[in-house]
């Protein structure tokens, strides 16, 4: 029996769980649920139901796991908590700074299903590696690069501003930065020292940008602790430019054992930022799907998970391929 995948938002995430959903055998979209008319769906030669997001709570014997495709600035804090109610869920909500408020939202409703949190890259996979990295050498210092690339969070978080049409940012990992941590050295860098913010943005006719790019600049747990530059293009300009979504970075560990030094790094470099953070919620739709299975109920993170859960393979042959 195939793990039966609903899709909350049919976006480019949405698009991504679609493509990588035909990439696992072991699963099978059975429905899209959107807050837009669904008729206006495109789905091409597909003949899977898309529902209006409200449908959702009458399709709870139909759905295995419910993957959460919104954006975290908006989205997310609202659809997560309502469906981890009703659904086993993977999200990948990216707002470091209210992750802990955004789990216990959760942990309060998901009593009897499975809601695993932030399964990303970062959250996610970069959060594994932080783990790993600070557990087997505990004398050092994490380090934490992202980019060069479009965040998919940040284009968001800009694109809800009253005024904005169209928004892309880039994340630019500061050189200076990196070749120090990879040097051995252990910098004190606050977060402007390690990134930079680059935006472009399309504006609706007569609004005013400076107040736009007051509100970008501004804003925090994204953008006010950065060096943030904001550019206004047209539209024609972000069209040509800026409408794919590459991304990637680095997590490095500068640490110490005994008189040794120790550097550690795991990197990313991704042409689709959207399609890779799909195949990862995915991935954790499965594990979210056994876990449910053997109650291990609540709010569950990335650091929650036994790897083995997010696998296609049996235990034996994970042992045999891959240890």
């Amino acid at each position: 029996m195939k793990i039966r995948i609903g899709i909350v938002g049919y976006g480019n995430l949405g698009k991504g769980v679609i493509k990588a959903v035909t990439e696992n055998p072991d699963m099978e979209v059975k429905a899209i649920f959107t807050r837009r008319e669904p008729s206006l769906i495109n789905l091409g030669d597909s003949n899977i139901p898309v529902l209006n997001i409200d449908k959702a709570k009458d399709k709870q014997n139909d759905i295995d796991v419910m993957i959460l495709c919104g954006g975290s600035a908006t989205d997310i804090p609202e659809q997560g908590p309502f469906f981890a109610e009703m659904f086993n869920t993977v999200d990948s909500y990216d707002n470091h700074t209210k992750m802990p408020e955004y789990v216990s939202s959760i942990e309060a409703v998901a009593t009897k299903t499975t809601a695993i949190i932030g399964a990303g890259w970062d959250p996610g996979l970069f959060s594994m590696m932080r783990a790993l990295f600070e557990a087997t050498v505990p004398n050092g210092a994490n380090y934490t690069f992202w980019g060069e690339g479009l965040s998919q969070g940040h284009s968001d978080a800009i694109r809800r501003i009253e005024g904005v049409k169209f928004a892309a940012q880039y994340t630019i990992p500061k050189e200076s930065a990196v070749d120090s941590v990879r040097s051995g050295k252990r910098p004190e860098l606050i977060a402007r020292e390690r990134m930079s913010r680059n935006c472009f943005v399309v504006t609706l006719p007569n609004v005013d940008t400076r107040k736009i790019e007051e509100a970008i600049v501004t804003m925090p747990a994204y953008f006010a602790d950065y060096d943030t530059t904001v550019n206004f293009i047209s539209e024609e300009e972000f069209l040509k430019n800026h409408t794919k979504m590459p991304h990637g970075g680095m997590v490095l560990r500068s640490a110490s054992t005994g008189e040794s030094s120790q550097v550690m790094e795991f990197s990313l470099k991704l042409e689709s930022n959207p399609e890779f953070t799909s195949s990862v919620m995915v991935a954790y739709a499965r594990a979210a799907y056994k876990m449910a299975k053997e109650g291990l109920f609540g709010a569950k993170t990335v650091l929650d998970v036994p790897l083995s859960y997010i696998s296609q393979s049996d235990r034996e042959t994970l042992i045999k391929d891959l240890l």
